[in-house]
């Protein structure tokens, strides 16, 4: 079988992956020379504590295998089985991560309560005050400004891969077959675009008016080097209010009785922070739903992080040494992990992972190659 995969993101590039692991060939185009969109501009946190129960959390720890196996072979990815800490802090706080331990799916997620002594432990770069934390062993993280390239580098030592960049794919010409803006037409048994946020101009006129897919817009940071390890990913307790799996009356008290500070609600914001491979700290994030998005970024978000996260490390943050902003697309009906749609003979679209794409991404793929019988 022949397979063409549109677009070079994380969800395209594991959708070739998996071809080749099923003995297929695969053409993978990209319309930039690399991707550049939020398969590079996210955490790289593969994240199973805040998942849904029922599919998305199954497609989540089927990823999190996935991923380490990918990883074993591909050490250039950075796999590290990580875990993460969310520290609390007042009994609500804490009632939300009780609640979550008492789950019936805490064990396949790995959820712990410790104390302040047995988180600092696990990760002593915790020096500020909390009264306990949730422990997620399931959670893991990968390099994302890296993982596309070292997986392609993996990929393009296979005979039957081919990886076109620079090349826009313009219309869908038959069964299988797309032409690009070279004007070259690429058949194939099976098309998958995986074109991300853009949902533009071909997904639009192949998908309809009608996609249940938005556009998410989000800011982050990085800093230069901790000068220490930060040994787990670290999330705050406003992760609670954003995540479906920490759903419960704990948490409908804590946000009728203690709502979030003024700037992190008018920018639907926790904080997620995770160290890189050369020793800074990827942290974030904001959200914005309404359109048109702003083209520049804030500071105030950024402030807002700062505090949260000194208070938590218990000394200065170092140097901000990069911000950016990155757009997503996420399925407008949140108990979908991603939209998988036959838009023309021998043509699929699969979009809107949303912020679950580096997560789910080698499931969603393996997913679209068991249904569509590759």
């Amino acid at each position: 079988m022949k397979v063409t995969v549109v677009g070079a993101g994380v969800v395209g590039t594991m959708h070739a992956w998996q071809a080749i692991e099923r003995g297929h060939e695969v053409v993978q185009i990209e319309r930039e020379a690399e991707a550049r969109g939020a398969s590079l501009r996210n955490f790289g946190q593969i994240w199973v504590s805040g998942r849904a129960a029922g599919a998305e959390l199954e497609t989540a720890l089927r990823a999190r295998e996935l991923w380490e196996e990918i990883g074993a072979r591909v050490p250039e990815l950075g796999f590290r089985a990580n875990g993460s800490l969310t520290p609390v802090r007042g009994a609500r706080e804490l009632a939300v991560a009780e609640a979550a331990v008492a789950r019936p799916d805490a064990a396949a997620r790995g959820h712990k309560l410790l104390t302040p002594a047995e988180a600092r432990a696990l990760n002593p770069a915790l020096r500020g005050a909390f009264d306990a934390a949730l422990y997620c062993e399931r959670d893991a993280a990968v390099e994302p400004r890296t993982a596309q390239l070292a997986l392609r580098a993996e990929l393009l030592g296979h005979p039957n891969y081919t990886f076109l960049p620079g090349r826009e794919v313009r219309e869908v010409v038959g069964a299988g077959a797309v032409r690009d803006d070279h004007g070259d037409v690429h058949h194939a048994d099976v098309v998958v675009l995986c074109t991300g946020a853009w949902l533009g101009g071909l997904v639009r006129e192949l998908a309809g008016p009608g996609l249940p897919v938005r556009r998410v817009r989000l800011q982050m940071m990085q800093t230069d080097p901790l000068g220490e390890p930060l040994t787990t990913s670290v999330a705050d307790a406003d992760s609670f209010r954003y995540y479906p799996a920490y759903a419960s009356g704990a948490l409908d008290e804590l946000n009728a009785a203690q709502p979030q500070p003024e700037t992190a609600a008018a920018h639907r914001m926790q904080l997620l922070m995770v160290q890189r491979a050369d020793g800074g700290l990827t942290i974030g994030d904001t959200h914005e739903y309404e359109h048109p998005f702003a083209f520049d970024t804030v500071e105030d978000p950024y402030d807002h992080l700062t505090g949260v996260v000194e208070s938590l490390l218990g000394r200065p943050l170092p140097k901000v040494r990069r911000r950016w902003a990155g757009v997503y697309a996420q399925c407008t009906d949140p108990a979908r992990v991603v939209h998988r749609q036959q838009v023309r003979d021998r043509v699929w679209l699969v979009t809107g992972p949303g912020g679950r794409g580096m997560t789910c991404s080698p499931a969603i793929a393996e997913q679209t190659a068991d249904e569509l019988g590759w």
